[in-house]
């Protein structure tokens, strides 16, 4: 018994294998891999990622946290016994959900699925089902809705109005919608108006657990505090340029440190608004860079002001 369990745990698989029993895309596996350093995988002869059965485990409690809305970053380094007890009531109260939900449906593709299923797509009864949100029309008879399920590859900000004006007509108990890539400010607007929020899952048994959770009032997190908005800048490098000339008459150099400084933080604030996303996850990072970024900026800008005063430098007109 103790070889046949020693032989399970020299199994491996490559990347692309990992991510489809964890229900990931290869490509946010790779991703999460590069940025967070997620697991200490071995080798192949070749070079490539080889993960273990325990490995992919941890991939897939990552994925189920991800998509009730827990940050990437935050998860990576909590053990896998931590991720466990983070699932554990959002699993135990979605199986207080039992029987079969009724449904309504949105994208032609999820709705081919459910119909292929078999025995997980029983738990979904699909009352009616339409290919884009902007075909929902109010089901007649007065049937009763469980759960609207709304399938999107792409979800921007004017998805929003689309899915409360659904819900209106239809009238569910729930609502889960379902992406592929959708902005982080999309995802905070649909989770402000009760929307389970969640990447397009790999398999229907998973997409059953999410529509129980949604009707537990599980998978919803508390809402996010509004970023603290981030003023225009003070000192443009035409102004910092200015300082830092004035300042040579100076035996301080913390005038033209401090302009220095501030340059290069306006500049990667400049090109973290700028940087080509290739994913959500890339998105959502170079966003909360650019906003550390411009708050730090903020702090600097107030010393330099402070400093230029002080030493009877030139300010921007708007300042001086």
């Amino acid at each position: 018994m103790s070889e046949q369990r020693d032989a399970q745990r020299e199994v491996t698989y490559r990347s692309g294998v990992a991510a489809r029993l964890a229900g990931l895309p290869v490509e946010t596996l790779r991703v999460w891999e590069r940025r967070y350093a997620l697991s200490d995988t071995q080798r192949s002869a070749h070079g490539q990622r080889l993960y273990t059965a325990e490995q992919v485990r941890r991939l897939g409690l990552l994925k189920q946290l991800v998509d009730l809305g827990h940050p990437i970053g935050v998860l990576t380094g909590l053990p896998v016994e931590r991720l466990e007890e983070m699932i554990a009531p959002n699993v135990a109260r979605a199986a207080e959900v039992s029987g079969p939900m009724r449904a309504f449906v949105v994208g032609d593709s999820l709705a081919r699925r459910i119909a292929a299923s078999g025995r997980d797509g029983r738990a979904l009864q699909v009352r009616g089902h339409c290919a884009r949100l902007g075909q929902v029309e109010a089901l007649g008879d007065g049937v009763a809705l469980d759960v609207l399920l709304i399938e999107s590859s792409e979800l921007d900000e004017s998805s929003v109005a689309q899915v409360v004006a659904a819900r209106t007509l239809l009238h569910p108990a729930a609502t889960v919608v379902l992406y592929r890539f959708c902005g982080s400010a999309t995802i905070r607007a649909l989770r402000a108006e009760g929307c389970l929020v969640a990447r397009v899952p790999a398999e229907v048994g998973e997409l059953v657990l999410l529509c129980r959770s949604s009707l537990a009032g599980q998978g919803l997190p508390a809402a996010e505090a509004p970023a603290e908005p981030v003023a225009p800048r003070r000192f443009d490098d035409q102004a910092l340029s200015a300082i830092i000339a004035a300042g040579n008459r100076l035996s301080c150099e913390c005038p033209r440190h401090l302009s220095e400084i501030l340059m290069m933080v306006g500049s990667f604030e400049r090109y973290s608004a700028q940087c080509a996303s290739r994913n959500q996850e890339d998105a959502r990072l170079h966003r909360e860079l650019e906003l550390a970024t411009g708050r730090a900026r903020m702090v600097l800008e107030s010393a330099m002001e402070r400093l230029a005063l002080a030493e009877g430098l030139p300010m921007p007109e708007r300042l001086g």
